[in-house]
C-alpha cells in the first residue's frame, strides 16, 4: 500500500509541481470530488469541483510566454483540525522572453483527507499572474464587460454579501 501524504507534504508537491510546470500530474493530488475556489479571482469563476475539472484547468496553453519561477518564501501553519493547513508562499520567477522578474504571493487554505485535497481556498494575485502571462489587457476586458451598463472603471461594484460601507 501506497504511503500517504500528510498535508504539508501535498502542499509541497502542489507548489513544486506547479513551479516545475508538471500539469498532467497536479490533478491526481486532489481527491475525485473536491471544492477549489479562488475568492480574490476578479473574474469569481465557478469552483472546480471534480478531478477532471481540475486536469482542465492545468491544462497548459499554447502561446505566451515562458515562465520560470521556484516556491519561495514557505511558511505552513497547521491548525486544531488534523486535515487542514494554511500555507503562505510566493512564486519568485522570471519571464524568458523578457527577463522581467515577478513575485506572486498567495495563500492556500487546504483540507487533506487520505492524502488528497478534498478542498482548497487559493488566494492569488490574479492580476500580477494575468500581466506576467501577458494576459492583464485580456484581463481588464473581460472585467469591464462585467460592469452594469453605463459603469465606469471607478464605479464601485458591491462584492457578494459586502455590507457598503457609509461615507
Amino acid at each position: 500500500m501506497p504511503q500517504v501524504l500528510s498535508p504539508r507534504e501535498v502542499f509541497l508537491a502542489l507548489v513544486n509541481g506547479v513551479a516545475e510546470g508538471n500539469w498532467k500530474d497536479l490533478p491526481d493530488l486532489y481527491a475525485e470530488q473536491t471544492h477549489v475556489v479562488h475568492p480574490f479571482d476578479p473574474l469569481r469563476a465557478a469552483a472546480l469541483r471534480t478531478r477532471e475539472e481540475l486536469r482542465e484547468h492545468f491544462k497548459p496553453t499554447d502561446g505566451g510566454p515562458r515562465l520560470h519561477r521556484r516556491a519561495a518564501s514557505i511558511t505552513i501553519h497547521e491548525t486544531t483540525d488534523p486535515e487542514v493547513i494554511v500555507a503562505e508562499f510566493e512564486y519568485q520567477g522570471t519571464v524568458e522572453e523578457t527577463g522581467e522578474a515577478f513575485t506572486l504571493p498567495g495563500i492556500f487554505v487546504l483540507r487533506v483527507r487520505d492524502g488528497e485535497i478534498v478542498s482548497s481556498r487559493d488566494y492569488f494575485d490574479h492580476v500580477t499572474a494575468a500581466r506576467v502571462r501577458g494576459q492583464f489587457d485580456t484581463l481588464v476586458a473581460a472585467v469591464r464587460r462585467r460592469l452594469p451598463p453605463g459603469g465606469s472603471g471607478s464605479r464601485q461594484l458591491p462584492l457578494p454579501g459586502a455590507v457598503p460601507i457609509q461615507r
